[in-house]
């Protein structure tokens, strides 16, 4: 269950873990409050296999450019594309515009391989995912970046930064230590470093931000919903009651992965309202923007009925602004969608694509192994795995997925990762801060760790209501960016 990579809106329909309502914290782009003219979609002719120089097969991928600000000799911004369609609404609005605007910077965004309209392969197979990983990204970012200093006529010695929140953040510390003659510096926000396949920690740092926010009532209540829930789950008399108390889509089936599948929904609403909460969902167009940890907190702390009647009230109230008319919880539903292979099906939502990254690189599955949570002990690690088995074929195993995790680590180094001119910046109510760093080790890798803040907020628009915190930190990264540009490389 989780994703790096991510509404509770789109994050809310498929994550980087491997439940229905996972959390990858994919980052969504603000709105165009000021109706600023986008860039078109531009197209550039990649290699599909980095790894094998004799494979001349290619793809077109695409891309957005904004020169408006650039002055000649400025530098290149570059902001890095991650689980899902890039949208250009970024190349015109963000933190990082205001620093391209002060540094006179040519703006690019490229899109990440498989997400959006970048398609290299005629379908999602697994044959063709094989093609799908971060290692074949940043060797994208690379190939772009030299085809536009070509096609740009960029001076000799021209600084280029990369940007990237959530999984993109990941992507844009590792070009930094990859490819380090490509890429002058790098802004890496809500990045998740270190790869896990048990990422139990996730739904501890929910259930102390929803303990920071309201107190242990709140907290209290959700694990007597939760315990009564799976009391309930327990006798088939309760089935039907219940069914109609969480509206589900289809009447409860009481499979074991069924119970996960539902269960793990029900917990998804407080994980993604956490990951967000009020920073800056209502930059990403979120329908239930005016929901926050607290709101959720009020209907648990001061609803009517039991506790698990108030579960079911913020239920109602997610779905109410959503749009949804009942629960679509079962395993086999969300199964269906992952195994489209089409990018023309109206279930490409980026799941399929982002799920198989997990399995094949990053593990990060929000269980329910913590013992210091309030949601029960449902949706245990084994179910995550049974969903990569069952989507992408049994050679999907535990096994091989802790090996690839193990190899992720190894490649890239986690949290020991030896960079220079990399700023991370971190949200203390983000979830994802337990996988990435949130303290400077070394002050070539400075760390901003914000208290009270959620996932990515250091990337979009300032707002008068933001804490001071949070404008801090968007002023120290400004400050970061123009002493490294003076820097020369080394």
């Amino acid at each position: 269950m989780l994703l790096l990579f991510l509404t509770v809106l789109l994050v809310s329909e498929f994550g980087a873990g491997l439940r229905r309502h996972g959390h990858h914290g994919l980052l969504l782009p603000p709105p165009n409050v000021h109706n600023y003219p986008v860039p078109p979609d531009q197209w550039f002719t990649q290699k599909l296999d980095h790894s094998q120089p004799g494979d001349l097969r290619t793809w077109q991928q695409r891309y957005f450019t904004n020169d408006t600000f650039y002055r000649p000799g400025g530098p290149v911004f570059l902001m890095i594309g991650g689980e899902g369609t890039a949208s250009p609404v970024w190349m015109v609005t963000g933190s990082w515009i205001e620093y391209a605007e002060e540094h006179g910077a040519l703006c690019f965004q490229l899109e990440h391989r498989f997400y959006g309209k970048s398609h290299p392969t005629e379908d999602m197979s697994v044959k063709n995912l094989r093609y799908l990983s971060s290692e074949q990204a940043l060797a994208d970012l690379a190939t772009f970046s030299a085809a536009m200093a070509e096609k740009h006529a960029l001076p000799e010695g021209t600084k280029w930064v990369a940007f990237g929140g959530s999984y993109p953040g990941s992507l844009a510390a590792w070009y930094r230590l990859k490819y380090p003659h490509m890429v002058h510096a790098a802004v890496s926000s809500s990045a998740p470093l270190v790869a896990k396949t048990n990422f139990y920690e996730f739904l501890e740092v929910v259930s102390d931000a929803v303990k920071a926010e309201s107190g242990d009532t709140c907290y209290n209540n959700i694990a007597a919903a939760f315990t009564e829930l799976e009391k309930q789950l327990a006798d088939k008399e309760r089935w039907r009651p219940l069914g109609k108390l969480f509206r589900l889509c289809d009447p409860y089936a009481g499979s074991d992965l069924n119970t996960s599948s539902l269960v793990s929904s029900l917990a998804d609403l407080f994980e993604g309202t956490v990951q967000y909460n009020r920073d800056n969902r209502e930059f990403e167009g979120a329908k239930d923007a005016n929901i926050t940890v607290s709101t959720l907190c009020h209907l648990m702390s001061d609803g009517a009925g039991s506790p698990l009647d108030r579960l079911a009230a913020v239920n109602a109230a997610l779905m109410a602004v959503r749009g949804d008319k009942c629960l679509d919880y079962t395993y086999k539903s969300e199964m269906d969608k992952m195994r489209q292979e089409s990018f023309d099906s109206p279930d490409n939502t980026g799941m399929r694509q982002w799920i198989y990254q997990t399995c094949n690189e990053f593990g990060w599955y929000q269980t329910s192994d913590a013992e210091s949570q309030p949601f029960g002990h449902r949706f245990p690690l084994a179910f995550s795995v049974q969903q990569c088995m069952d989507a992408y074929g049994t050679k999907f195993n535990q096994s091989f997925i802790d090996a690839a995790v193990a190899a992720t680590n190894v490649r890239y180094g986690g949290r020991g990762i030896r960079v220079r001119r990399v700023v991370f910046i971190n949200g203390s109510i983000d979830p994802w801060h337990a996988m990435g760093l949130t303290a400077t080790r070394s002050r070539h890798v400075p760390v901003i760790y914000v208290n009270g803040t959620a996932h990515c907020a250091n990337m979009y628009p300032s707002r008068d209501e933001d804490l001071p915190e949070l404008k801090a930190a968007r002023r120290r990264i400004g400050r970061l960016i123009a002493r490294w540009l003076q820097e020369d490389d080394q």
